[in-house]
């Protein structure tokens, strides 16, 4: 999926001696509650939630936890507190908690699920997109794009990647042809967001699942690192986007959870045969199915649906696809809003970016249909253009356990 598509430090602390007899570690995790698991969704090649990682856990959650552990359960308020509000990375540094506490945490083997940052590549225009090592040594990518408007409000986005890859390769992706390894976990997914936090200091004010991966083939660990960063880092709702090429069933499933984010669907043609050249998967998919749930959407929601159109130059981007885009948008009801995205080339792709003279007609066609549009902002294209080309660039598979060493680059462009 296209998108608009960094260090951690670690420190240990000693055990008192009155505490080096160590308890059984069986009995011990058998009197623990981890968060609920949650269950795998079809295309996914590991657990979606880790039992013993505390990012991503809800402040019940971690109220239950220190019961369980034997202490007071405003204990779990002060893990909340620490995880989510200072952002502390180790069970060590929780210096604020008894030394006790942190020792059990610590023998039943939990942590936080902090992960450190492979590479930073920044632009000249100051976005920042960073390669993530997660504990297996894959690296997935996210991306921090920092915007001011006209009244000088500033507002920080964070691209999120949602898998290791991506299975359903459409055409023009880049991650697409870097493969697929597994789903995100939910500590993963929300690990992304601080970890843009910890570069720019500033809070995330919107998050978008446009990165790496199709996220309604890993909507239960979407839906819960959705939760999370709602409720425990606090972006609001309205200012998370999930994005999706289509696949049958999530968006129905989604709109079960009457979310008041909003749906992006990238749609990339206005009929059926040019879509299926576009993208693979719609073959199981077909065009009036997905926009009938797409309708469905909008009524069981009230919230309207965006379209993502990445234009390419020569195949999809003439007036007469818009004229016919605008006619099928009409056909089935209102809510609708077009996103206009000009490609970004890729190594190895034989498509083009149209010139900007294309990109303004095909939006006036839409406009002139009163069909709501935008054209999004490429951001840094000189380099590293197009979400998944920079991991493919260091990553075809597994790093090996020696490729440890932290990386970063300055002022290299990147584009989103």
């Amino acid at each position: 999926m296209i998108a608009v598509s960094t260090a951690l430090l670690q420190q240990v602390i000693s055990i008192p001696a009155a505490r080096a007899v160590l308890r059984p570690r069986s009995r011990l995790a058998a009197s623990v509650s981890s968060p609920r698991q949650l269950s795998v969704s079809s295309s996914s090649r590991a657990p979606q939630v880790d039992p013993n990682v505390l990012l991503g856990m809800s402040e019940q959650e971690l109220q239950k936890l220190a019961v369980d552990l034997g202490q007071e359960s405003y204990r779990g308020k002060q893990l909340h507190h620490l995880i989510y509000k200072r952002k502390v990375k180790e069970i060590d540094n929780f210096v604020q908690l008894p030394q006790a506490f942190r020792y059990d945490l610590q023998e039943a083997g939990w942590t936080v699920g902090r992960l450190p940052i492979y590479r930073t590549v920044t632009a000249a225009d100051g976005t920042v997109k960073l390669l993530i090592k997660l504990d297996d040594n894959r690296l997935i990518e996210t991306v921090g794009i920092p915007a001011e408007d006209k009244k000088g409000s500033k507002r920080l986005t964070a691209c999120v990647s949602s898998q290791v890859g991506c299975p359903l390769r459409c055409s023009f992706c880049a991650t697409g042809k870097g493969g697929f390894s597994r789903n995100l976990k939910r500590h993963e997914i929300i690990e992304q967001v601080l970890a843009i936090e910890d570069i720019f200091k500033h809070r995330v004010t919107n998050v978008v699942f446009m990165g790496m991966g199709e996220p309604m083939l890993n909507l239960k660990s979407v839906l819960e690192a959705h939760r999370c960063l709602n409720e425990d880092v606090q972006i609001g709702q309205r200012m998370i986007t999930i994005s999706t090429v289509g696949v049958p069933n999530t968006i129905k499933k989604l709109a079960s959870h009457k979310l008041q984010s909003t749906l992006a669907v990238s749609l990339h043609a206005p009929n059926q045969k040019l879509r299926e050249s576009i993208v693979p998967s719609a073959k199981s998919y077909p065009l009036a199915a997905i926009m009938k749930d797409c309708r469905d959407y909008f009524v069981e929601t009230s919230r309207r649906v965006s379209f993502e159109y990445a234009l390419l130059a020569g195949v999809n981007d003439q007036v007469e696809h818009a004229v016919e885009l605008a006619k099928l948008l009409r056909e089935w009801g209102r809510g609708h809003h077009v996103n206009l995205i000009p490609f970004n080339p890729i190594e190895g792709s034989d498509y083009q970016r149209p010139y900007k003279k294309a990109v303004l007609a095909f939006a006036d066609a839409l406009e002139s249909r009163e069909i709501t549009v935008s054209i999004r902002q490429t951001r840094g294209l000189d380099a590293s253009a197009a979400c998944g080309q920079l991991r493919n660039e260091f990553q075809k598979s597994p790093l090996s356990v020696e490729a440890n060493t932290l990386q970063s680059e300055s002022d290299i462009a990147v584009a989103c």
